[in-house]
């Protein structure tokens, strides 16, 4: 074989790209693959959590209670005292304490202290009962010592520390405090000899000494982020010079077994061992976590609000026996951390999978021998490239190349999700992937030209046949023989007539297709573009059926044309969904990015006189974007808003359930704790919206969707109620729902927020008792029972209901405005306060 023909061969190449990817292996694009595998891995596997383990989050809700952060230590006092006394088994208090508190009155009274102590005996005897006082006001204003004191009660507190990660140069400037230096690990064992140690310390930021000394257990929380920034390790131990100190979760863990660091053996690069439990590390004692998946929609460590629990609303005692972790969740308060199972965990909710990992022995391990199995896995790889691949046809090694690397993928799956073992092939897939991609394209590259001189040879031939295909009517195969034709002058002729060809045939879309394929080559071709653009309007406009009947306002069809699927806007237009009294609702894609969405269509045109179609219009688009603006989680969110062919059109969030009608019935009444979670959310929803300045207008059960499967409710036609109030039917009947309206809206008055909790109130009187709080036999009478009489007395139809439902009901339809909740917020506090009262809080919250 000549030196030129060597180098062409297959096999060099494949010898080639090994060579390149073994060196490449440790690069960032390799180790970025083995790092997706490893996340989809953890995401693919199952295990129970601990249900020792319990979360208390300082969240937005109890800092909006509370007050601004950092919280006084009286209040972490409180909460320490509370868990105590509900027997928890430890408190793991995720909130650093490393500076004193002093409040501003505290300092003065200290100065009045030290001149009171500088006075003469005589004096000070004289001024015994002030000096009583201070020592009360010291005493009172020391939450630091307040905190200490509810630390040194309880006696199951951990507290965390901080080491600043360095190598150290030479000896610290002082030793640790003793009550730090009681937490360090003294087993340390080397069975390997390899001299391989935990991350190293230079120095440590530790908990306030009046707090931190009564403390059962202190441990480090440094977390140890991958250079992508994602947390899937922790550090178990760290070393602080000659000394080796357990991470917070590991203490914790201890004590939940009335363990300490005395009871924690080291392992040099090999792991830990807890009492009974060993957990394996890599080489730096570094764990890798197991992170727990959601399970039925609900997350795997219990997270309760902190103003929850300090305020009773959820007991004590539900912490007995339990690892209580208490943190921040909070925007703004700490920084969210990315994992293998979500983009930004609160580090609180980070630590829980932790201490689970420990205390159930859960964590992945790379073994030590696994470098070995990589290697040997890499090289069969290589071989296969080198030395079988470039003998086999292309059919065969496309499919044992996708064998191959259905069985390394596999076995790097089943190896994560049953043994917990991470053993690196992804280089071993890039190698065979990028190896096989190689040698087709270097296949392909030989034998283009060859085929690129067979296609010239071949294209009059596809011309001539072209041309016989169009004389026979046979248009489609024509432009199929047509397509494989190098583009000339000669070719643009031929196209066009037959693009016409379609267009006698009305088959636009087809013509739209031969315009497309030649504009590619020269769109400034004699008409082309005029051409191009009316094929484009004849196959996807969406055309109204014509004359002013109401029956034909919601009909889509193309004009004389192939029913395509028609198009409203962007919108691609896949089957109705139901009709309304001012359009029809229609399920739609957005084919750009395949959303799905709701469509609701309004025929503002049929609907208002010429002289005020404008001005609706303009009010129309003005609603949808105030409404669009409106993101909250019980508010179906507003996409995009339109209007083509005087057919008006928002496109909304596509929700899953039905609305609350159905529950409306006697004999289909929800329990009424779901009853009240229901109207709960929809007033917090209205409460939002009303802030920003935005009235619903026409709240009622069918203007409230929800799913029972996900529990998920949504408010919705926001802003179009406002639209229909001056649209008239062709009796002249204002469109709306009286029943629901407030006597305010019936007036004709200017109305506000307080109008949606009074038709939210007839919403919450129907869903519980089945009927209406006013009926009547014309819409003259309803409106007058509405203005001007007392409703219905609920108990009358459903005397089960509780005094303080009943006592929200009659508030939110009191006629007088002055006599209802401020805010809609306010209702919903009264809702929670309600059912909490007679045992629904875990239902209604």
């Amino acid at each position: 074989m000549n030196k030129t023909a060597f180098w062409k061969t297959d096999w060099f190449l494949g010898l080639v790209v090994a060579v390149v990817l073994l060196f490449a292996t440790n690069s960032y694009l390799i180790q970025s693959i083995e790092r997706g595998a490893y996340d989809l891995g953890v995401r693919l596997s199952d295990r129970t959590p601990s249900d020792r383990v319990a979360v208390i989050a300082i969240d937005d809700q109890s800092i909006a209670n509370i007050g601004r952060w950092p919280w006084s230590r009286d209040v972490h006092a409180q909460m320490v005292e509370l868990l105590a006394g509900a027997g928890a088994k430890v408190v793991g208090y995720a909130s650093f304490f490393f500076e004193p508190q002093v409040d501003a009155g505290l300092a003065y009274v200290h100065r009045m202290i030290d001149l009171y102590q500088e006075l003469p005996e005589a004096v000070q005897e004289d001024m015994a009962e002030f000096a009583g006082v201070l020592a009360e006001a010291e005493d009172a204003l020391n939450s630091d010592r307040k905190l200490a004191a509810a630390v040194a009660a309880a006696g199951n507190v951990a507290l965390p520390m901080l080491f600043q990660l360095g190598e150290p140069r030479g000896n610290p400037d002082r030793p640790l405090p003793e009550f730090v230096m009681r937490n360090q690990v003294t087993q340390v064992v080397d069975r390997t000899g390899a001299n391989l140690y935990p991350i190293p310390t230079v120095a440590a930021a530790i908990p306030l000494e009046e707090i931190a000394a009564h403390s059962a257990a202190i441990g480090h929380l440094n977390a140890a982020p991958d250079v992508d920034g994602s947390t899937r390790t922790e550090p178990l131990i760290v070393r602080y010079y000659d000394q080796y100190y357990p991470s917070f979760s590991m203490q914790l863990a201890a004590r939940s077994l009335n363990l300490s660091a005395e009871d924690i053996e080291i392992f040099l690069a090999e792991g830990v061992r807890l009492g009974r439990l060993s957990i394996g590390t890599d080489p730096q004692l570094q764990m890798y976590t197991y992170f727990y998946q959601d399970r039925d929609g609900r997350p795997p460590f219990q997270v309760d609000s902190f103003y929850d629990v300090i305020t009773g609303r959820i007991p004590a005692e539900k912490y007995r026996d339990k690892v209580v972790l208490i943190g921040a969740t909070a925007a703004g308060v700490g920084t969210y951390q990315v994992t293998p199972v979500s983009p930004a965990m609160p580090p609180v909710v980070t630590l829980a999978h932790s201490v689970s990992s420990v205390l159930q022995e859960h964590f992945f391990v790379a073994p030590t021998w696994g470098l070995w199995v990589e290697l040997g896995v890499f090289l069969l790889v290589a071989l296969y490239l080198i030395l079988l691949l470039p003998r086999l046809r292309a059919g065969m090694a496309a499919v044992l190349t996708a064998l191959l690397l259905s069985g390394l993928l596999a076995a790097h799956f089943a190896l994560m999700t049953t043994q917990l073992m991470w053993i690196q092939l992804m280089a071993a897939v890039t190698l065979l992937v990028v190896g096989h991609l190689a040698l087709v394209t270097k296949r392909f590259i030989v034998t283009e030209r060859a085929k690129q001189q067979s296609d010239v040879d071949s294209a009059e031939s596809n011309r001539m046949l072209g041309l016989a295909f169009q004389g026979q009517g046979q248009l489609d195969m024509a432009f199929d023989k047509f397509r494989k034709c190098p583009p000339d002058n000669q070719l643009m002729d031929n196209l066009y007539n037959l693009a016409l060809d379609f267009e006698r045939k009305r088959q636009f879309n087809k013509a739209q297709a031969v315009y497309e394929h030649m504009a590619a080559f020269n769109p400034k071709f004699r008409d082309l573009e005029q051409k191009l653009n009316r094929a484009k309007q004849m196959s996807e406009t969406v055309m109204l059926g014509s004359g002013g009947s109401r029956t034909n306002a919601s009909t889509l069809v193309l004009d004389n044309a192939q029913v395509e699927k028609p198009m409203l806007g962007r919108y691609q237009v896949e089957k109705e969904l139901g009709k309304g009294a001012m359009g029809v609702v229609y399920l739609g894609k957005d084919p750009k990015i395949g959303r799905i969405v709701a469509i609701k269509t309004m025929a503002l045109s049929q609907e208002f006189d010429a002289d005020e179609l404008e001005d609706v219009k303009e009010r129309f688009f003005r609603e949808a974007e105030t409404a669009g603006r409106l993101n909250h989680p019980n508010i179906v969110t507003i996409y995009d808003a339109g209007e083509e062919h005087d057919l008006a059109y928002i496109a909304m969030e596509f929700l899953k359930g039905r609305d609350l009608v159905p529950h409306t019935k006697p004999a289909s009444l929800l329990p009424l704790p779901k009853v009240i979670s229901l109207v709960e959310r929809v007033a917090e929803a209205l409460g939002y919206a009303h802030r920003q300045n935005v009235v619903h207008r026409d709240i009622k059960p069918a203007n409230i969707m929800w799913d029972p499967d996900a529990d998920t409710l949504k408010v919705t036609d926001f802003g179009i109620a406002r639209i229909t109030d001056s649209s008239k039917t062709k009796t002249g009947m204002v469109l709306g729902t009286p029943s629901y309206m407030s006597p305010e809206q019936l007036a004709g008055r200017k109305i506000d927020g307080q109008s949606d909790i009074f038709s939210l109130g007839v919403t919450l009187y129907q869903l519980c008792s089945g009927g209406l709080p006013f009926s009547g036999d014309s819409m003259t009478q309803l409106m007058f029972k509405i203005a001007n009489e007392a409703p219905v007395d609920i108990l009358s139809i459903n005397p089960a209901l509780p005094g303080c439902l009943v006592d929200i009901i009659k508030r939110a339809l009191a006629k007088d405005v002055a006599e209802r909740y401020t805010t809609a917020e306010e209702m919903a506090q009264a809702l929670r306060n309600c059912a909490a009262a007679f045992g629904t809080v875990d239902v209604a919250l």
